[in-house]
């Protein structure tokens, strides 16, 4: 089974700041995987011309299953506030997504614990920290019937803050802790490779630098196992789109 994480940027290429979707499918499609966790996902947003890019994804990947979970609604700039599940479909909204190309037998949701305060942080090239807020954080879930027997696998975007991000993934941990079978956990984490595997006490399935995209220095995409699953191959893709490059695990 091919799985594969991606932090879409919402599909934006930094180089022009523009989404094209048609460029956005074309690198899905390219991905090629059975599985798939998009993280920075729109739909129905004007900075991504409307469109639904878990659907957009699900058609270039030939998913058969696919949900979108809202951290946050409205646009940014604007109205934006955390998601409660709530929204209506055409809603502006912002969140992840898990496609499947296997059928489905459960999904679950797990909202995250969220960081109420702004935080101090420090960005290269300024004197004084800078206090920011963190948005709200998701976790979905889906139990894969794959050909090789049921796995759940689990999409993730944890906060920028590094001693809350180790909460949340906690958190989550616990969450899934009830799933029956292999577990796979992925998504951008904002965290090293050492300290993802430290806190979910789960076993790295590629081991590649994924950020800066043009020039990987930093893990921060993770594809995270437990159980009997086997790693046989990874690899880092740079696309044509995100500040991230995607990450690609082929498992048995």
């Amino acid at each position: 089974m091919r799985l594969a994480t991606f932090n879409i940027l919402h599909g934006r290429n930094p180089a022009d700041d523009l989404v094209d979707v048609d460029v956005y499918a074309a690198a899905i499609a390219r991905l090629d995987a059975d599985v798939l966790a998009l993280q920075e996902v729109d739909r129905n947003q004007p900075r991504s011309h409307g469109a639904d890019l878990t659907a957009v994804a699900a058609q270039a990947m030939g998913a058969v299953e696919h949900r979108f979970v809202a951290a946050m609604t409205g646009s940014p700039g604007a109205t934006w506030v955390a998601a409660t599940g709530a929204e209506q479909p055409d809603a502006a909204t912002y969140g992840v997504a898990l496609l499947s190309r296997h059928p489905v037998s459960a999904w679950q949701v797990v909202r995250l614990p969220v960081l109420r305060t702004a935080v101090p942080m420090r960005f290269r090239g300024e004197l004084r920290p800078t206090l920011v807020r963190d948005e709200p954080r998701v976790a979905v879930a889906a139990t894969v019937e794959a050909p090789g027997g049921t796995v759940t696998v689990a999409c993730t975007h944890l906060s920028f803050v590094r001693w809350w991000n180790g909460r949340q993934l906690r958190s989550l941990t616990a969450a899934l802790a009830a799933t029956e079978g292999p577990l796979v956990l992925m998504g951008d984490l904002n965290m090293d490779l050492r300290r993802a595997v430290r806190i979910s006490g789960l076993t790295p399935a590629a081991r590649h630098p994924t950020f800066p995209a043009d020039a990987p220095s930093e893990q921060l995409d993770h594809v995270l196992t437990s159980g009997d699953l086997a790693a046989t191959a990874s690899e880092a893709v740079r696309l044509p789109l995100s500040d991230h490059q995607a990450l690609v695990a082929e498992l048995r």
